[in-house]
C-alpha cells in the first residue's frame, strides 16, 4: 500500500513562492509514476505536473515556466517548486502515485493514479 503524505501549502502575494513537498512510503520509490494534481471547488481535478518512472516530466501548459516537478529518491520525496504564483493558482493541491509507467499522454490523466494524498492548501492573494 503506498502512503502519501503533502506539506508546505499556505498563503502568499502573487508572484511569491512556495514548495509543496510530498514524503512517500510504501513502495520502491523509483518503480511508480507520480504527479502533482489541483482542484477548486467545483471544478475537475486538474493535472499540474509529473514525473514518470524513466525521469521524463510533463507540465500544464498554465504553469510550464514557473513550476518545477523534481524528487529525491533518496528521502522518497517528490517535490513542487511553484514560482511566480498567481491567484488562479489558488487550489487544494494533490500529490498522486501509481505503479505503472505511464507515459508522457497519460502523465497528467487524474484517472491513471490510483494512489492519492489528503492534499494541502495553497491560497493566493492578488
Amino acid at each position: 500500500q503506498v502512503q502519501l503524505v503533502e506539506s508546505g501549502g499556505g498563503s502568499v502575494q502573487s508572484g511569491g513562492s512556495l514548495r509543496l513537498s510530498c514524503a512517500a512510503s510504501g513502495y520502491t520509490y523509483s518503480s511508480i509514476s507520480m504527479a502533482w494534481f489541483r482542484q477548486t471547488p467545483g471544478k475537475e481535478r486538474e493535472g499540474v505536473a509529473a514525473i514518470d518512472r524513466d525521469g521524463s516530466t510533463r507540465y500544464a501548459d498554465s504553469v510550464k515556466g514557473r513550476f518545477t516537478i523534481s524528487q529525491d529518491n533518496a528521502k522518497n520525496t517528490l517535490y513542487l517548486q511553484m514560482n511566480s504564483l498567481k491567484p488562479e493558482d489558488t487550489a487544494m493541491y494533490y500529490c498522486a502515485a501509481d505503479r505503472k509507467m505511464l507515459g508522457w499522454w497519460l502523465l497528467l490523466a487524474a484517472d491513471e493514479y490510483a494512489y492519492w494524498g489528503r492534499g494541502t492548501q495553497v491560497t493566493v492573494s492578488s
